[in-house]
């Protein structure tokens, strides 16, 4: 298997190829480092259209060139141009004639620093891509020889979620991990301006996270029954006055990774963000593994 890094021939980021050599080492996958640039158009008069390729081409080369010097020697690694009409599409293509497991893309360059921010690319990427896409956030970084920790499923209570679980479990041994379950509960402080009062809210999210947390743990149960069951560290509820708060509040490791998942409304088998996890995905301060609807793994045991 291989995993498909995209880089960016109008931006030098190394966020995205971190996290990806990270992934790559963990997992023992092949990585390759790809930058799309659009197909040859008819030759032009005046060979505009000659300048421009061999313009685009020269930044895509670039692109890899800082690649490469970023990876130096801590992951092997393949390089590749791929023409494609868009980074989405050329992305998709290589995932599928790779047969790779994972696209990793950046953030945006606008996003905060620390946190992931979705551009143009990467949320078309989230609609389209029939394989996990993980997320870096903007200026992540690893040490080197770097290998994933912990892998922390976020969970719903949902059927859904459930499968999640099973499926972050599967990611957790691919890379020799601990498995970590977490749920957020989200009060803010005026909540009590409702009518029922703060106190009501404040119960009724206590009684949630009591039941998360004892289906999440029987569900635990469950995942350490697998033949290729990784260690379950732990089962999180994380609670705040916001999504930032209630995701600060489970504690996050260095070397760690969330995995989310789609929306069941969003087509099968593609990634599809929906409120609940977009949410999660902004406020994240670890990369994340989004994993489309459908290809969560089937629960085994």
């Amino acid at each position: 298997m291989s995993i498909v890094v995209g880089v960016d021939p109008a931006h030098r980021s190394a966020s995205a190829l971190h996290l990806a050599a990270m992934l790559a080492r963990s997992s023992g996958s092949d990585l390759i480092v790809a930058a799309i640039v659009p197909p040859a158009w008819p030759t032009t008069a005046g060979g505009a259209d000659t300048e421009w390729r061999g313009y685009t081409r020269d930044n895509a080369d670039s692109a890899l060139d800082h690649a490469a010097a970023v990876l130096g020697g801590s992951v092997a690694a393949e390089y590749l141009l791929h023409e494609a009409p868009s980074a989405r599409r050329g992305l998709v293509e290589l995932a599928e004639q790779r047969e790779a497991s994972l696209i990793v893309v950046g953030s945006a360059t606008d996003a905060q620093a620390g946190r992931i921010g979705l551009g143009s690319a990467s949320d078309t990427l989230l609609h389209a891509s029939p394989v996990p896409v993980a997320i870096a956030p903007r200026g992540y970084r690893t040490e080197e020889g770097a290998r994933v920790g912990r892998v922390t499923a976020a969970y719903r209570g949902t059927g859904a979620s459930t499968g999640l679980v099973f499926g972050a479990a599967g990611v957790a041994a691919s890379v020799g991990a601990d498995l970590r379950v977490a749920s957020f509960a989200v009060v803010p402080r005026d909540a009590g301006t409702s009518g029922a009062g703060l106190d009501a809210e404040q119960a009724v999210a206590d009684t949630w996270a009591a039941d998360i947390e004892r289906h999440a743990a029987a569900l635990v149960r469950r995942v350490s029954d697998l033949p290729d069951a990784p260690p379950v560290s732990d089962v999180a509820v994380g609670r705040g006055e916001t999504w930032e708060s209630a995701l600060a509040d489970v504690g996050w490791e260095p070397d760690e990774v969330l995995v989310v998942g789609s929306s069941t409304l969003g087509p099968i088998a593609r990634v599809f963000l929906g409120s609940h996890a977009a949410k999660i995905v902004r406020h994240a301060p670890v990369p994340v593994i989004v994993v489309p609807h459908g290809v969560t793994g089937p629960e085994r045991g």
